[in-house]
This record gives C-alpha cells, structure tokens and sequence, in this order.
C-alpha cells in the first residue's frame, strides 16, 4: 500500500464518491492519493480533493495486485454457533470507506440475528446504521455486507435493513475502536 504517494490511474475505472454514495468514473490518467486499503477495496483522494472508493477488483487501476476472490465457503457448519461467528466474521471486513474501522467495531450493527430455514440454511437479519444520517454511502455499505455474507455456505438468504433509531454516537464504539481513532 502506497499511502501518501501520488499514483496515476492507469485506466478509467467505476467508482463510489464519498460521501455522496454517488458512481462516478474516475478517468484513465487522474491523480490519486491512496487513503486507505481495508475490506478488499480502496478509499483514494483525487487531485481535485474529493474522495472515492473503487473496488478490489480494480486495484490494477493504481498499480495494486486484486485481493484473491475466495470461493464460496464449501465447509458444512457445525453448529449455529459457529454459522454466527462466521457471520460475525464477514461483518469485521466491512468498512466504512471514510473510517479505517470496520462496522461492527464502529457500532453501526444493532441487531443481526440468524433463522434457519426448511432446507437447514439461514436467513441473516441485520439492523445496521451509518455515523451520520444524511450518508450517502448506506447503499455501498449495505451491498458490501450482503455479498461477503452470502459467500458463506450456510446463508441463503439477507436482509440488511437501514435504520437511524437509535441515533449512532461515539459510545457505541469498541474500545479498540476508539484507541485506534485515538479518542480515548
């Protein structure tokens, strides 16, 4: 990771503005600075000072090797226990893409509760929020969830619902968390 260092996109690329949530195409040539590497995708700062976040799988785009793509969990899961943990698990490789945090440790995952379904698999409800209500960025944080979750052997099924009540605060933060922002 070439935090700092200005980088030339090799090739025009799609990507998410932050915090706008909005696509945006961030052209072949353009001058980046790498602001962070979490989750498997990238948060840079354009020449022109606005942030976006482009996916893994464009990681060449800035001169990165793409993370491996993991096959689909092929392990039968044990026990719902471990099915939890698991989920648990993929929740920590979210990140906000303004905040080198994942979003169980930021405290923006209320509730996720499992339900096995008639061909033993689970349904997987997560109530979830976002540090600010006018964030753009719910629907990429919701999609990135959804789709490591759904990588798991024992999930057929997600519902990540949106919410903004409670408010989120700061003191739903882990400790570990708020050490790392150094706000302790």
């Amino acid at each position: 990771m070439r935090s700092g260092v200005a980088i030339i996109t090799t090739r025009d690329c799609r990507g998410i503005e932050i915090p706008s949530g909005e696509a945006r195409v961030l052209p072949q040539g353009t001058e980046v600075f790498l602001m962070q590497s979490l989750g498997g995708s990238y948060s840079l700062q354009t020449e022109l000072g606005y942030m976006i976040r482009i996916d893994g799988k464009d990681a060449d785009v800035i001169g990165e090797v793409p993370p491996l793509q993991s096959p689909k969990d092929v392990q039968e899961v044990a026990s719902p226990a471990d099915l939890e943990k698991q989920v648990w698990d993929q929740l920590k490789t979210c990140f906000d893409p303004e905040i080198p945090v994942n979003i169980v440790d930021l405290g923006l995952v209320y509730s996720c509760d499992l339900h096995t379904l008639a061909d033993g698999k689970c349904r997987v409800e997560i109530k979830m929020t976002l540090t600010a209500p006018g964030c753009g960025m719910g629907h990429v944080l919701k999609a990135d969830a959804e789709s490591k979750l759904m990588g798991l052997s024992g999930v057929k099924e997600t519902d990540i619902e949106i919410v903004f009540e409670p408010q989120w605060d700061q003191s739903r933060m882990s400790e570990a968390a708020k050490l790392q922002l150094n706000l302790m």
